[in-house]
């Protein structure tokens, strides 16, 4: 899957990413800010990935963790400061939820920050039943 917005290209193709791009911009976020670069590269391995590229150079990321039949879990949604406030976070997401192997699939995500963004493509807030298990150690 390839999609053109502006002067930009955001592919599923995982060949593509950069994985010193990613780490980099992940290093930066809430979430993700102390992450290995080993961890980040077998998340990588082990999910559908989108990029954002301009002239080549991987500016915003996003994956999902999925089994393809009944949900996905979209995650670590990032663009690089430079490239913000170009409505680049909207088509990534427009592109993730149009995706030919996950738009008819439940789509979860967790976020402190970014509702907006995410109802304008369905999200709706979660339920007070959610839970998580702590990684160990």
């Amino acid at each position: 899957m390839e999609v053109a917005y502006r002067d930009y290209i955001i592919s599923d193709d995982k060949s593509l990413v950069q994985l010193n791009s990613v780490h980099k911009m992940l290093s930066g976020t809430y979430w993700a800010e102390f992450r290995s670069r080993e961890v980040i590269e077998k998340a990588i391995e082990n999910s559908l990935c989108f990029g954002i590229y301009k002239d080549g150079a991987m500016v915003g990321f996003a994956r999902c963790v999925t089994d393809y039949s009944a949900l996905y879990y979209l995650c670590d949604v990032v663009v690089n400061d430079g490239h913000r406030g170009k409505g680049l976070g909207k088509a990534l997401v427009k592109a993730v939820t149009e995706h030919e192997r996950l738009s008819h699939l439940l789509a979860m995500l967790d976020t402190n920050d970014a509702h907006g963004l995410y109802k304008q493509f369905g999200f709706e807030d979660g339920s007070a039943t959610a839970m998580r298990r702590k990684r160990p150690g």
